[in-house]
C-alpha cells in the first residue's frame, strides 16, 4: 500500500443527487453509488490513488474549514467553464502557482462547499 498524507476524504452534501449531477458534470465522470453507512457516491481514482465521496450525513456543507483539493482530469479550465452551467460558482480562476505545481481555482458547488480544483504542471 502507498503511503498518503490523505487516505480518504469525504464532502458533505444535503442532496445527494443534484451533487452528483454536479461534480459529474464538470469533471465528464461517473461517480460510484453505494451505501457506506450513509449514502455516498465515490470518486473514480486509481487503486493505489487517494479516494473520497459525496456523502449524504448529518454534517452541513461549508465554505469553511478543511478544503479539498480535486483534481481535475480533463484540464482545469475546462471544469472551470462548466461550474456555471451545472449550478455552481467560480469562485477563483485558474491561478498559477509555479512552473513546478501547475495551477489551482476555487469553486463553490451546488451545496455551498468551497472546493479546490488543481491540474499539475
Amino acid at each position: 500500500m502507498t503511503n498518503h498524507a490523505i487516505q480518504w476524504f469525504e464532502i458533505p452534501v444535503t442532496e445527494l443527487d443534484r451533487a452528483t449531477a454536479f461534480y459529474e458534470a464538470i469533471f465528464s465522470v461517473t461517480l460510484e453509488r453505494m451505501e457506506l453507512g450513509t449514502p455516498v457516491a465515490v470518486f473514480p481514482a486509481d487503486e493505489d490513488g487517494v479516494g473520497g465521496a459525496l456523502s449524504l450525513d448529518d454534517r452541513e456543507p461549508s465554505d469553511q474549514g478543511s478544503l479539498v483539493y480535486l483534481t481535475a482530469p480533463n484540464g482545469l479550465q475546462t471544469a472551470l467553464d462548466r461550474v456555471p452551467g451545472a449550478g455552481g460558482e467560480v469562485l477563483l480562476p485558474r491561478t498559477d502557482i509555479g512552473d513546478d505545481y501547475g495551477y489551482y481555482a476555487y469553486i463553490k458547488d451546488t451545496e455551498g462547499n468551497k472546493v479546490g480544483l488543481f491540474e499539475n504542471a
